[in-house]
C-alpha cells in the first residue's frame, strides 16, 4: 500500500512530539559508525567482481578545439593494455544536480583543459595509468579561447534580475550609504573519497557501484548517456565519502566505466586521481559582486542593491545563484539586484557547498558591518533592525523567522561587546585581537521522496530507499524517526540505502534530504500506525507503542501474527512553496587574531547560533553546523582555485596545494542550535541544515580582522599578504 501525501498546506498535528518511545532528537551515534571506522563499510571502488579490469582515464592538455587523432597502437602493445576507449557517448562534464539527463558527450570535442577525452583499460591500474601517460594525442587547437570572466560580455540569467523603486535615488538621500566591491575566488568540494565507479554487466543488464549523491536523478542520466532504458539500470552506493555538490550528477568516470566494461565484457573499475578530480568536476565559481546599501538616521534600510557576476562553460544552464537569501533577507523598499554569467572555458561550474549563499552571504555582511560603521550603530543592532515581516521582494509570510533569537542568544553567550568598536584596541604581544559577527541564512527546500517501511514479523524494522548518506546522517535519522513513530529502540530499525531497486528517495543535495526523506517514513509509519490502532481496536490518536508494546499490552508481534506489514511513504511538496518563504537562519559570532607583522589570521573561537526547524539528531545537527563553520574558516583564509591566464588549466590541483582548514586552523568552535517547529516546512517540522553553517561564516570573520587590525578586505580568501597590503599606515 501507499501512503502519499502532497503538502499545500501546513502541517499543524505535529504528531512526531506525541511518541513515547523518546528517541527523536537524541544525540545517539551513527549507527553504519562502527562499519566505516572499521573498515568493513564498502565504498565504490572497494567493492570486489571476478575478472575485474583497471581504467584509467585520459584527459586534454589544450583549452579548447578537437582531437584529431589518437594513436592507439602506440599502447596497445604495452604489457597488459587491454583497449583504448574512444566512444562518442562518453561524458566530458558532470552533470549538474537534478538534471535527469547526460551530459555533454562527443569527448572529440575539447572545451576545458583537463577534459576527459579517452579511457586506456589495462589488466592493472598501474599498467592503464603507464599506458594513458604515453598514449600520443594529435589536437586541433583553438586559440583565444575565453578565460578571464571580467574580459567578456556576460549575460544575465533569467528571472534573477529585480528593480523596485529608485535605488540610485534611495542612496543618494540616503543619511548613510555604503558602495563596495567584494571578490570572491572558486572553491573545490574536495570530498574525502575521491570519484570511481565499477561497472559489470549481465547480458544487457548494468550494474554500477559508484560514489554518487542522486541515485533518483543519476540512473536517468547514466540510462540516457548510453542509449539505454533506466529499467537496465541498477545504481549502488550503500556508502559516499563525502560529496559536497561534486557528486550530485552522474560523472565522467561511471560513464567510460560501463561502456568498457561492455566492450570488454568484463568488470571495469575506473578511479579519479585526486587531480582529476579537481580538474574535470565540479568548481565553484569564483564571483565579482557590487553592494549598495543606503539607510536612514535610525540605521533601517531604504535601499539594497546587490549585483553579481559568475562563470560557467558556454552550454551550461547553471548560475551560482549568489542572490538566494539577498531577496528576503533584509528590508529595504528601494531593490536592485541581478545576476550575471561570463561564458569561459574552465571546467564546469556547479553546485559546490552552499551554492550561493555560502558566496554570497559574505559579501552582504562585510558590506552590512561597513553600513554598521557608518551608521555608528552596533552590528547586530543593525540587523535587528532591519530583519523584515515579510518577504520584501513577493509579499510572502515567512513559514517561522528565527534570525533575531540567533543574534540575540548568540550575542549573549558569545559575550559580544555592543560597545563602541574601535579597531586595535586589543593586543596581546604581536597580535591584534578583534571581533565580528554576521547573518546566517539558507533557503529550505523539500523535494519527493518515497521510502518503504516494513514491520518484520519478529517485531523490527525494515527501511528502505535509494537516498544516500554522504556523511550527514541519513541512516541514524531514518532509524530515529522510524523507531519513534513504531516505539522502537533504534537498534530494531535496520535502514538500507543507496541502492536504485529501493523506492526512489531524493537524493542527498541542497539540505533538502532529511526533510523531504523523513517526511516520506513519516507517512509510512503513520499509516503503520492505524492498521496497528484497528488490531488494538483504539485510534492512531490513542495508540502508544514504546520498547515493541502497544498501550501497555499486546507487542508488536503479537499483532503482527506472524506477517509482515509495509507501507511506501510517498512524501510530495505541494503548492505551498507559492504562499511562504522558508528558509533557515542563524547567526556567526567569531574572534580573531591577526600578526601585525605576517599578516596572518587566526580564527581563536567561534560561535554558530541556527534555526532550523525540529533537531532530528543533536550529535549529528551539531556535526553539520560544526562542518559548516569549518568551511567558513576555509573560504575566509585558504581555499582558492588558481587558474593559469594563458591556458586556463587548474595550478592547484591537489589537497597540498589547495589548502583546506586542517586541525590547527580550527580554535574553540561553539553550536548553539535555536529549535522550532516549522509547520510549513516539512510533516516533520524539520528544516535542512547541512549547508547553513557555511552562510556568513564567512564574513564574521572578515570583520573580525577589520575590528582587529583596521584591515578591511574585499578580496576573499583573505590571506596574509592581502591582509599586508589593506593595512592602515
Amino acid at each position: 500500500m501507499t501512503a502519499h501525501f502532497k503538502q499545500d498546506g501546513p502541517v499543524e498535528s505535529n504528531r512526531l512530539d506525541g511518541m513515547k518511545q523518546g528517541v527523536i532528537g537524541k544525540a545517539l551515534p551513527r549507527v553504519e559508525g562502527l562499519a566505516k571506522v572499521t573498515g568493513t563499510a564498502p565504498y565504490a571502488a572497494e567493492y570486489q567482481a571476478a575478472n575485474m579490469a583497471e581504467g584509467v582515464l585520459v584527459t586534454a592538455t589544450i583549452t579548447r578545439g578537437t582531437v584529431s587523432s589518437i594513436d592507439t597502437q602506440s599502447v596497445l602493445a604495452m604489457p597488459g593494455v587491454l583497449a583504448v576507449i574512444q566512444d562518442s557517448r562518453m561524458t566530458t562534464r558532470a552533470a549538474q544536480g537534478t538534471a535527469g539527463q547526460a551530459p555533454q558527450q562527443e569527448p572529440q570535442t575539447v572545451s576545458y583543459w583537463g577534459q576527459p577525452i579517452a579511457l586506456v583499460v589495462a589488466e592493472t591500474f598501474e599498467q592503464a595509468r603507464d599506458a594513458a601517460k604515453q598514449l600520443t594525442i594529435t589536437y586541433d587547437a583553438e586559440e583565444g579561447a575565453p578565460l578571464d570572466p571580467q574580459a567578456v560580455e556576460s549575460e544575465a540569467k533569467e528571472g534573477q534580475t529585480v528593480n523596485q523603486g529608485d535605488l540610485a535615488h534611495a542612496m543618494a538621500e540616503a543619511a548613510h550609504s555604503v558602495d563596495v566591491t567584494i571578490d570572491t575566488e572558486g572553491h573545490a568540494s574536495a570530498a574525502m573519497e575521491p570519484h570511481a565507479a565499477i561497472a559489470q554487466w549481465e547480458g544487457d543488464k548494468l550494474t554500477l557501484y559508484a560514489s554518487l549523491q542522486m541515485l533518483n536523478y543519476n540512473i536517468a542520466e547514466l540510462a540516457d548517456a548510453l542509449g539505454i532504458e533506466e529499467e537496465d539500470v541498477r545504481l549502488r552506493a550503500p556508502y559516499v565519502g563525502g560529496g559536497f555538490g561534486s557528486k550530485l550528477g552522474i560523472s565522467e568516470e561511471a560513464v567510460a566505466a560501463a561502456i568498457a566494461a561492455k566492450q570488454l565484457d568484463r568488470p571495469v573499475r575506473v578511479v579519479m586521481s585526486r587531480q582529476q578530480v579537481f580538474q574535470c568536476i565540479m568548481r565553484r565559481s569564483e564571483t565579482h559582486q557590487r553592494l549598495r546599501l543606503a539607510c536612514d538616521d535610525d540605521g533601517r534600510l531604504t535601499g539594497f542593491g546587490h549585483d553579481a557576476l559568475v562563470s560557467n562553460l558556454p552550454g551550461e544552464a547553471f548560475a551560482e545563484p549568489v542572490l538566494q537569501s539577498s531577496h528576503f533577507l533584509y528590508g529595504g523598499d528601494n531593490r536592485s539586484l541581478s545576476l550575471n554569467v561570463a561564458r569561459i572555458h574552465r571546467m564546469t561550474a556547479g553546485s559546490v557547498r552552499a551554492p550561493g549563499e555560502a558566496v554570497g552571504m559574505p559579501a552582504l555582511e562585510v558590506a552590512m558591518d561597513q553600513l554598521a560603521e557608518e551608521a555608528g550603530i552596533d552590528p547586530v543592532e543593525l540587523r535587528l533592525r532591519n530583519i523584515p515581516e515579510r518577504n520584501p521582494e513577493e509579499d510572502l509570510p515567512f513559514s517561522s523567522h528565527k534570525l533575531a533569537e540567533c543574534l540575540r542568544q548568540g550575542a549573549e553567550a558569545f559575550g559580544w561587546d555592543s560597545g563602541p568598536r574601535t579597531p586595535r584596541q586589543h593586543k596581546e604581544g604581536e597580535w591584534w585581537i578583534g571581533t565580528g559577527m554576521a547573518s546566517a541564512a539558507r533557503v529550505h527546500n523539500v523535494s519527493e521522496a518515497k521510502v518503504r517501511v516494513s514491520l518484520i514479523a519478529d517485531g523490527t524494522a525494515l527501511v528502505r530507499t535509494d537516498m544516500t548518506d554522504i556523511g550527514t546522517g541519513t541512516y541514524t535519522i531514518l532509524a530515529q524517526i522510524v523507531g519513534e513513530m513504531l516505539g522502537l529502540p533504534v537498534d530494531k530499525v535496520m535502514v538500507e540505502l543507496g541502492d536504485t531497486q529501493n523506492p526512489r528517495g531524493p537524493g542527498s543535495g541542497g539540505s533538502w534530504g532529511a526533510a523531504s526523506i523523513g517526511s516520506a517514513a513519516f507517512m509510512a509509519c503513520h499509516a503503520l500506525r492505524k492498521t496497528l490502532a484497528e488490531r488494538v481496536g483504539t485510534s492512531e490518536e490513542e495508540l502508544s507503542l514504546k520498547d515493541g508494546i502497544a498501550n501497555s499490552g499486546p507487542s508488536l508481534v503479537e499483532l503482527l501474527d506472524g506477517k509482515e506489514l509495509s507501507e511506501l511513504g510517498h512524501y510530495e511538496p505541494g503548492d505551498i512553496a507559492d504562499d511562504y518563504t522558508a528558509s533557515g537562519f542563524g547567526a556567526f559570532f567569531a574572534q580573531v587574531r591577526v600578526n601585525r607583522f605576517t599578516g596572518e589570521a587566526r580564527v581563536d573561537r567561534m560561535l554558530g547560533a541556527f534555526g532550523f526547524g525540529r533537531v532530528l539528531n543533536a550529535k549529528t545537527a551539531r556535526s553539520q553546523c560544526l562542518g559548516g563553520i569549518t568551511w567558513s574558516i576555509g573560504a575566509a583564509l585558504t581555499e582558492s582555485l588558481m587558474f593559469d591566464p594563458n591556458d586556463g588549466h587548474l595550478v592547484n590541483c591537489d589537497l597540498a596545494e589547495y589548502h583546506m582548514p586542517v586541525h590547527r586552523d580550527i580554535g574553540e568552535v561553539e553550536v548553539l542550535m535555536v529549535e522550532e517547529r516549522d509547520p510549513v516546512a516539512s510533516p516533520i517540522q524539520a528544516k535542512g541544515i547541512g549547508e547553513l553553517g557555511m552562510c556568513g561564516g564567512a564574513a564574521a570573520i572578515a570583520n573580525a580582522i577589520y575590528n582587529a587590525c583596521g584591515a578591511r578586505l574585499h578580496h576573499f580568501p583573505m590571506t596574509p599578504d592581502r591582509i599586508l597590503a589593506a593595512l592602515p599606515d
